[in-house]
């Protein structure tokens, strides 16, 4: 429902901040990675958020980049993961550290994490392997702004779910034979033909 919240730091606690934003204070639950990367007195801070909704509360969850956010939304995807344990995560260890310890399946350390046994990390690693060995080392960076007809086509096959490696070259080939008076639109509608 809300994508990024963007206002001045009310209040700052490793639990949460308080975000006042058009004369409205939110309070966002954040991870301690997401509180090391905000300063003491931002003026002008913004948040990536997710909206929780269960029948007696609506609770927001900050973090400081796309990229947490896209892995907080994975882990909270496996049974028996639900946002607090998926913050938690996110406090313990780097989102960097958690995605390469799924990729390789270590599952060591993601029981370590306070609240994960041995069959939650098991589990973790099982649903999601394949996910982040999908998106990529790089899937962690926030999404950029795309400049060139290729790259824009590129980043929205990526967020439809294609393999990045794949869609990179099919753009490629497609780019190589017809140059002229391709559209971002056409482009990716004859990369999806392809792929």
């Amino acid at each position: 429902m809300y994508d990024y919240i963007n206002g001045k730091l009310a209040f700052k606690c490793p639990a949460y901040v308080v975000i006042d934003a058009g004369g409205i204070g939110y309070h966002i639950n954040i991870s301690l990675h997401t509180y090391s990367a905000l300063s003491a007195n931002e003026n002008n801070c913004k948040l990536f958020t997710w909206l929780y909704v269960k029948e007696d509360a609506h609770t927001l969850y900050g973090f400081a980049d796309e990229g947490e956010r896209r892995l907080f939304l994975h882990l909270i995807s496996v049974s028996g993961i639900g946002p607090n344990t998926g913050r938690m995560m996110l406090s313990s260890i780097t989102p960097a550290e958690i995605q390469q310890a799924i990729i390789k399946g270590d599952v060591p350390l993601i029981q370590r994490i306070k609240g994960i046994g041995p069959k939650s990390a098991q589990r973790i690693v099982l649903e999601l392997q394949d996910k982040l060995k999908k998106e990529g080392p790089d899937s962690l960076i926030s999404v950029p702004v795309n400049h060139t007809v290729k790259e824009e086509a590129l980043s929205a096959l990526v967020m439809l779910g294609f393999a990045k490696n794949a869609a990179e070259k099919v753009i490629g080939q497609i780019v190589k034979k017809d140059d002229e008076n391709l559209t971002v639109e056409k482009l990716i509608k004859i990369a999806l033909k392809n792929l």
